[in-house]
């Protein structure tokens, strides 16, 4: 019998691989997301590395410190050039802060926020990955309506000095704000701003949402405990509560919070297990009043827990601080969102890295960090295995005081090397197994996908074989596919 040429389309050489191609385009999405999301627990944890203290390890030796909490992204409150220089190539994202003292002169004069970009970004880039200028802290709620008049021009200069040496994309602007910038915050639904604020506010979201930036809150649920421990549930505060309806709390103004372990928000319905995603909902349902429902984006820019303090200062202890960041670090590796915006990853930054000797106030004031000064921790997270020790008498206030910007003038004592090793090791082992065995099912569906390749141009006995592929590098070019996004895994450090 003559054999007669057959032609295929369905299973051509250039349909198969196309075909291949796009499985494995798909499966590199899903693999890279995954990793994304699995890996994001590190990339998600910011920490802020405030200065006002005399006795700091240095900046080299702050590096090893950052890798044992997981966090690859920093706070600064200036542009400290040491700071810059020693994380060049590390791959951390740095935030670093403008001044309140600095606005006056950068909202009138261009020229001025053009050269401290120039002074104070330009230099570092890229080798050092500075992501966002916070330009003033709280500067509206000092109730000065001259400094608060100068902060939006200051914003608009400093952006469009970016622009002009083209970092705009590179480098946001934004400023963070207290949370007393709201005017009601419980219930969450009836989350508004401050009537007198408004119009400042709705031009800085105005300003967000056009330029891409977020809007920066500081957050502590440890003020609204302190304030009224009797009414404000420690285990809500802490992330220990279970939701639960609370009927008792119409007047409460601190983002919910009786003796109750939870609250239910009456109108939206949705129930709150903790005080601060209570907070960060009341400031999206404030800025959808003002006509922002979808953008800006909201970071927590400062929240925490002092693990001393004065004897009117109830709740600060070694213990609760450790609950506090504890779960809340968990909250983050979890990447869960608020109730209200359930897909909307959390972003915060933990405040401090450091207890700071220097700070002027309350005793708390000199004890939000994660580390004391020697670089050993403050206090031991629960979960992790370390040697620790309870915090002592060695963070005393040693007089000068501190600028709003929170900058200092000189460092101490370093710690040694290995100083917080394992502190807080978060494991990839979980996300490594799991994205083997993704990459693994995906070279067996590979494999499958060329025998089936064979088999049908097999069993057709195509005669016209000189026009294709040769079957093993056909084979061949799917493995590479399947094992292509084994090449993805990689380390910030």
């Amino acid at each position: 019998m003559e054999e007669l040429p057959i032609t295929i389309t369905i299973f051509s050489t250039t349909r198969f691989l196309r075909l291949c191609l796009l499985i494995s385009g798909l499966m590199l999405l899903y693999t890279t997301t995954f990793l994304v999301n699995a890996n994001g627990v590190a990339s998600s944890i910011g920490i802020n590395y405030g200065q006002i203290a005399n006795n700091l390890p240095s900046p080299q030796n702050v590096i090893p410190l950052l890798k044992s909490i997981g966090a690859t992204r920093v706070k600064l409150y200036d542009a400290d050039p040491r700071v810059l220089r020693a994380f060049a190539n590390t791959g951390v994202q740095f935030v670093v802060g403008l001044g309140n003292e600095y606005l006056s002169k950068m909202s009138t004069n261009p020229e001025a926020a053009l050269a401290w970009v120039k002074s104070n970004v330009q230099p570092y880039l890229p080798a050092t990955n500075i992501t966002s200028i916070t330009v003033g802290n709280e500067v509206l709620t000092f109730n000065d309506t001259s400094l608060s008049g100068c902060l939006f021009p200051a914003m608009q200069n400093v952006h469009t000095a970016l622009t002009n040496l083209g970092l705009d994309k590179q480098v946001t602007v934004t400023t963070a704000h207290s949370l007393a910038i709201l005017d009601t915050s419980y219930p969450p639904s009836s989350g508004s701003f401050r009537k007198d604020l408004r119009g400042c506010i709705t031009q800085i979201l105005d300003f967000h949402t056009k330029t891409g930036s977020p809007l920066l809150i500081n957050a502590y649920p440890f003020f609204a405990y302190k304030g009224n421990p009797k009414q404000v549930s420690l285990d809500y505060v802490l992330f220990q509560s279970t939701a639960t309806t609370n009927k008792n709390n119409n007047n409460n103004n601190n983002a919910g919070g009786s003796a109750a372990a939870g609250i239910l928000d009456p109108v939206s319905n949705l129930r709150y297990d903790n005080m601060l995603f209570a907070q960060i909902d009341a400031v999206y349902v404030a800025m959808a009043a003002l006509g922002f429902k979808k953008s800006p984006s909201v970071q927590i820019s400062e929240t925490g827990w002092p693990s001393k303090g004065d004897e009117d200062e109830i709740g600060a202890s070694p213990e609760n601080a450790s609950k506090y960041n504890s779960n809340l670090l968990k909250l983050v590796m979890k990447n869960k969102g608020t109730p209200m915006r359930p897909n909307t990853q959390l972003d915060v930054y933990v405040f401090a890295l450091f207890n700071e000797n220097m700070k002027p106030g309350p005793t708390s004031e000199r004890n939000y960090g994660l580390f004391k000064p020697d670089g050993t921790p403050a206090y031991q997270l629960t979960g992790i295995s370390s040697n620790t020790s309870s915090d002592d008498d060695h963070n005393k206030t040693t007089g000068g005081g501190a600028s709003s910007s929170k900058t200092n003038t000189t460092t101490g004592s370093s710690p040694p090397d290995t100083s917080s090793t394992g502190y807080l090791s978060i494991s990839s082992a979980t996300v490594v197994s799991w994205s083997s065995l993704f990459c693994a099912f995906q070279l067996w569906i590979f494999y499958r996908l060329s025998l089936l390749r064979v088999n049908v141009f097999t069993k057709l006995r195509i005669t016209h074989t000189q026009s294709l592929f040769p079957l093993q590098n056909q084979s061949t070019c799917c493995i590479a596919f399947a094992i292509a996004p084994t090449l993805l895994h990689s380390h910030p450090y």
